[in-house]
């Protein structure tokens, strides 16, 4: 990621495969142009959202709220006339009603599953996506997220808590209606200490902070006051995008609500940008924070993003295997197809 970016002029089909390793995740991705179309001819073949589903009338519209599991909070509040609802997850993957235990390092340790499984209703009205809301109201949506997190904080068996949007039945989302989830873990997950464990070795040796370095002309699609969007120099999937806060921050939950619009606006525009480009894709966005109780020396390397996945290839056998996955596209060729999508004025 801070390495400096190989000459990005030519097209993905006159170059030769390339080994990239990224800082954050410290894997390789192999970048392998030969085996895809033009940059410009990729589309999903599975639209996220189909007319059939749209028609359809489920326990998220508004008026429909008693077919839902309990509520923990909507906005405004004690409003029938409610814009997002932050509810409990049917079928959670965790239970908040077992006892919560401390967790042990032993191998082969077996913990209760306790924990927090919520779900954010993003709008009331079934056919509007995220894309479709206004910046503001986008916002909103971010901050039902933090102020969530910061409930969730005050239990100190929480460990960490992910954010995470599936959009689109091949993505994940078993829902059409426009949601988000918010999983909290007693534990911090394997992904999550590798991250921080990445970017800690990162600081050592630097001093710096390793998203904050991050070397982003040829790969920047746009910027905001407070956040620029880009496509990471060693991108594990075709068109994959970073929002990242242009200053250092350690924890998504502590942002404000002036930069939540701004972040709103940037997020709109990327998943305009996206559908228009992509044929309206699946994707799934995920929110890359610091742990809950992380204290003041962690504070200084480790920087919160917002990362999204369209869903334009599939996992096969090799990555699985070395969890080095194989991108058609090479990072600058995605982020100059980005930039050049014009979006009209009334999205």
């Amino acid at each position: 990621m801070a390495a400096t970016t190989s000459s990005s002029s030519s097209s993905s089909g006159n170059r030769n495969p390339e080994l990239r390793k990224d800082t954050v995740s410290n894997r390789w991705v192999i970048f392998s142009p030969a085996r895809a179309k033009r940059p410009s001819e990729f589309k999903s073949s599975s639209p996220a959202v189909s007319d059939q589903q749209l028609n359809q009338r489920c326990p998220f519209c508004i008026g429909n709220e008693h077919q839902c599991a309990p509520e923990i909070f909507r906005v405004p509040p004690d409003n029938p006339d409610w814009t997002v609802r932050v509810i409990q997850n049917l079928y959670p993957a965790l239970s908040r009603d077992l006892p919560a235990r401390p967790a042990n390092n032993l191998p082969g340790s077996v913990l209760d599953g306790f924990g927090f499984h919520d779900v954010i209703i993003e709008t009331p009205v079934h056919s509007v996506q995220l894309l479709d809301l206004s910046p503001h109201d986008i916002a909103q949506v971010f901050l039902a997220h933090t102020k969530r997190i910061h409930q969730l904080a005050a239990h100190h068996s929480i460990k960490y808590v992910q954010v995470f949007k599936n959009h689109g039945a091949s993505a994940g989302a078993s829902m059409s209606h426009s949601h988000s989830q918010m999983l909290a873990l007693p534990v911090i997950p394997p992904n999550v200490s590798a991250r921080l464990g990445n970017m800690k070795d990162y600081f050592e040796k630097t001093a710096k902070c390793c998203v904050c370095e991050i070397q982003h002309e040829d790969l920047l699609i746009d910027t905001s006051d407070n956040f620029f969007s880009m496509v990471p120099y060693a991108a594990t999937f075709p068109f994959e995008i970073w929002i990242v806060p242009r200053h250092h921050s350690a924890h998504f939950h502590e942002l404000d609500a002036e930069k939540a619009v701004d972040l709103g606006r940037l997020l709109k525009l990327m998943l305009t940008k996206m559908s228009l480009q992509l044929n309206n894709p699946p994707f799934n966005f995920m929110i890359h924070t610091s742990p809950l109780h992380s204290n003041a020396s962690e504070l200084a390397y480790t920087h919160w993003f917002l990362q999204i996945v369209p869903q334009l290839t599939l996992t096969a056998g090799f990555e699985l295997a070395t969890g080095c996955h194989i991108n058609p596209v090479f990072p600058e060729d995605a982020a100059k197809v980005l930039r050049e999508v014009n979006v009209p004025e009334s999205a």
